[in-house]
């Protein structure tokens, strides 16, 4: 795994320096400006951050080191079943440069070698009640690892701030490695009478995955795979990465940060979109008395939904103004694999009516479906049928893009973030300097 190190610090370090460089000649350049609408409005689209691995573009969806997901798909190594390992795409994030089937072997071997977890972390999960929601379960044993930090080992022994990127390379891998037996653990304990089921070391990482969670059906491991990979970055600035980052620009290591930005993805307008998917659909069939509707029955529970001031989720997205790639990558597993699921099917009739409606209310800026839309369906298909534990899946894939864009921000030598803040006072006053301008 040395090799893999060297690698990204041959790639890190050079760029530290010239960002250093660049900031210091063009450092004055002007982006743009904003407006008051951005700040009251979530600061949407507004440059503040830097994020090397992944950008979202509103016509072709997510580029991962500028590579779309389609591309991707036909690039990255792959497992049995066809799909595309997640140890590819971490490659790709860390380094810049596609991985060959030897890089993400090499990958999967190391999270292997490390995925022994701490027995204090399984202590203190069976310490809390059954009924403790999963994503609560997942950023505790993410924190309960801190433990085993060498960030923090090192910055309390005194190590020079040009090295910081060492041992949180070290915190990263050994994190990624071990979430998959973590969030396996929660699932067994939680739903499956506390029956653990011990990794396979034969298998890859996101195999083994599904393996731990008892699910040895070679749809559900490449399913696993496909999930792991198109849900691991979305640039920076959504919750679960920017909290990561803003936490980690304070150093702290990789285990805080991760766990701050889990209980960020587990807010309902984050990783929560897609267990509320689940529950409409299901509440969809309830109302025509569990029988299969048809279009017309879809189009009549999609005006109710929004006539009753609620949204139709799964659809929309803050960024994308088309149907999110990572949609499509799903819709085709789905074809593939479940061409006759009636969920699925249920899906396929929505996303023939759903935008229509949404584009003739004239108020959705993008009426297509995002990732969310179709996760939920594939895993109960294959028998995961717990809700609530599908934001745990998202959180253990998400994990790879935004630590991955940590230890990038622990090279490149970001600083702490501190934005400013302004009170509401002081926003009318810029409005009547303006209004003051205006009539001048």
């Amino acid at each position: 795994m040395d090799r893999l190190k060297e690698k990204f610090a041959e790639k890190a370090l050079p760029l530290a320096a010239e960002v250093k460089a660049m900031v210091k000649e063009y450092g004055h350049i002007e982006l743009g400006t904003y407006t008051i609408d951005q700040v009251y409005g979530g600061m949407k689209g507004m440059i503040g951050m830097v994020t090397e691995t992944s950008k979202l573009d509103p016509e072709e969806g997510i580029r991962f080191r500028g590579y779309s997901i389609p591309e991707l798909r036909a690039l990255l190594p792959r497992g049995s079943g066809g799909e595309n390992l997640p140890e590819g795409i971490f490659y790709l994030l860390l380094t810049g440069d596609l991985p060959t089937e030897e890089d993400a072997r090499e990958v999967s071997n190391a999270w292997a070698r490390r995925s022994h977890v701490p027995k204090h972390v399984f202590d203190m999960l069976d310490m809390l009640p059954k009924g403790t929601h999963p994503m609560t379960q997942f950023s505790l044993a993410i924190l309960a690892m801190q433990t085993e930090s060498n960030f923090a080992a090192a910055y309390r022994k005194g190590i020079n701030k040009k090295q910081y990127w060492d041992p949180m390379f070290e915190d990263v891998m050994n994190c990624i490695a071990r979430l998959p037996r973590i969030a396996a653990y929660i699932y067994r304990r939680t739903y499956k009478g506390g029956e653990h089921i011990e990794p396979d070391p034969k298998l890859d990482w996101g195999a083994n995955f599904a393996h731990m969670l008892g699910f040895d059906d070679d749809g559900m491991k490449a399913l696993m795979r496909l999930y792991l990979t198109i849900h691991v970055d979305h640039e920076g600035g959504n919750v679960s990465a920017h909290t990561t980052h803003l936490v980690g620009s304070a150093l702290s290591d990789a285990y805080y940060s991760l766990s701050a930005g889990m209980n960020g993805l587990a807010g309902p307008l984050h990783g929560l979109a897609n267990q509320e998917v689940v529950r409409w659909i299901k509440d969809l069939r309830e109302y025509y008395n569990g029988e299969m509707p048809n279009k017309e029955q879809i189009k009549e529970y999609v005006e109710k939904t929004l006539a009753e001031g609620r949204v139709v989720p799964g659809y929309g997205h803050a960024v994308l103004r088309k149907t999110d790639p990572r949609y499509i990558a799903q819709q085709e597993f789905a074809q593939k694999h479940l061409a006759d699921d009636e969920l699925f099917k249920i899906v396929q009739m929505l996303y023939e009516v759903v935008p229509e409606i949404l584009k003739a209310t004239g108020k959705i800026k993008n009426p297509w479906p995002n990732v969310d839309a179709h996760s939920g369906v594939l895993l109960i298909h294959y028998g995961l049928t717990e809700h609530d534990f599908y934001t745990v899946l998202f959180g253990v894939s998400r994990a790879i893009g935004v630590l991955t864009s940590l230890l990038w921000d622990r090279a490149l030598g970001h600083p702490l973030e501190r934005p400013g803040s302004v009170t509401t006072d002081w926003m009318k006053e810029q409005i009547e300097k303006h209004k003051a301008k205006a009539t001048a």
